[in-house]
């Protein structure tokens, strides 16, 4: 299996390309500080989901990975906040990004406490 076919990775792919799209539209004077931090952070989560299924073989490297990924989800919901409180973003589109990065993080962690599922050599 790819990393692709997870739904952890496909979710949090599709999430980050709506907040890159919708990052467009932030101001220019963002460019280096709100719109930056956003991107890297909802698109670390999709690179350290497919490092860990990478590191698989490895139940600790897998597990390190991917509260990496948990913790760069979490960032993206401070950032998203922000752009709530900055005016960037509707409450209503705050409110479903919101929603999808915590469905995001929910299945990180059913992965963290599953690791044999993925393919995790117990050793």
């Amino acid at each position: 299996m790819d990393f692709r076919e997870l739904i952890a990775y496909q979710k949090a792919f599709d999430l980050s390309m709506e907040i890159f799209q919708l990052s467009k539209s932030f101001p220019s004077d963002e460019r280096y500080s709100l719109t930056d931090q956003i991107r890297r952070s909802s698109t670390s989560v999709c690179a350290n989901i497919a490092e860990a299924y990478r590191k698989r073989r490895y139940m600790n490297h897998f597990i390190s990975k991917l509260t990496d990924s948990d913790a760069e989800n979490s960032e993206t919901n401070v950032w998203l906040e922000f752009s709530l409180k900055c005016g960037y973003i509707s409450q209503e589109k705050y409110s479903d990004l919101y929603n999808r990065n915590n469905e995001v993080g929910k299945i990180i962690n059913f992965m963290i406490n599953n690791p044999a599922r993925f393919g995790c050599s117990i050793k």
